[in-house]
């Protein structure tokens, strides 16, 4: 990733012929790899060991992935802790529910190995990123009565702040910084997600839209500041 870190990747899946043949990838490409086969031990290890990126299953007995993913969302001490599925799961409402529990991103096996490494690599990126001061032009945007506040990770509509999950605050700080503009998916894909031009589901930014929408509009159904350009993208209303 052009610097000496390793990062520390945790893959939870209960299929251990998958689960191996992940770390070996990824151990390949110079990650830390920890392997959990259950929801409930993946918590477990995220909770003692704190990795920079959790490769989450979905179907799982007992606990299942998307509960995992809530729970790590709901947890103070891990809720920023990216996490990207990689599952079975591959019809649409799938890939909603899984970005709706806090998921970053979400791949369907059979996977392409390269896209896993490019993927992880990008939220990773956004990350560190994300962690260098220096990026912000400013401590707190604001557009209208929205106020984006870079050091807490929160905003606000004027009812209070509310926290935003990595992505979120990624998503809404690029869209605020440029007031105004419209966006395509195609656009936001690569420019938030880090992504090729040809990578990247544009189902991916609809969701985080939505999710976002739900926490900063007064009225997320009639959405006054992250609003749709029928044919074009989104913009935020300057």
């Amino acid at each position: 990733m052009g610097d000496n870190i390793k990062h520390h990747i945790l893959v939870i899946d209960d299929e251990k012929i998958v689960a191996g043949s992940i770390e070996r990838t990824l151990r390949a490409h110079d990650f830390n790899v920890a392997v959990a086969t259950s929801g409930v031990e993946g918590l477990n290890a995220a909770r003692r060991h704190r990795p920079d990126l959790v490769v989450l299953d979905v179907l799982m007995p007992g606990m299942d992935g998307f509960e995992v993913c809530r729970q790590i969302r709901a947890d103070p001490l891990l809720n920023e802790m990216p996490i990207l599925f990689l599952t079975a799961r591959s019809k649409p409402e799938d890939r909603v529910l899984g970005l709706r529990a806090g998921a970053d991103d979400y791949l369907t096996k059979p996977f392409n190995v390269d896209e896993l490494v490019l993927r992880i690599r990008a939220i990773l990126r956004r990350v560190i990123a994300k962690q260098i001061p220096a990026a912000m032009t400013s401590n707190k945007l604001n557009v209208r009565s929205l106020i984006l506040d870079c050091e807490s990770f929160t905003a606000d509509n004027g009812t209070g702040p509310v926290p935003l999950t990595p992505v979120q605050f990624d998503l809404l700080y690029f869209l605020m910084s440029r007031p105004g503009e419209v966006f395509s998916p195609a656009k936001l894909l690569h420019d938030v997600w880090d992504y090729p031009f040809d990578a990247g589901s544009p189902d991916l930014v609809r969701v985080h839209v939505k999710n976002l929408r739900e926490k900063i509009e007064p009225d997320p159904a009639n959405p006054s500041y992250i609003t749709t350009v029928p044919g074009h993208g989104y913009t935020i209303k300057s």
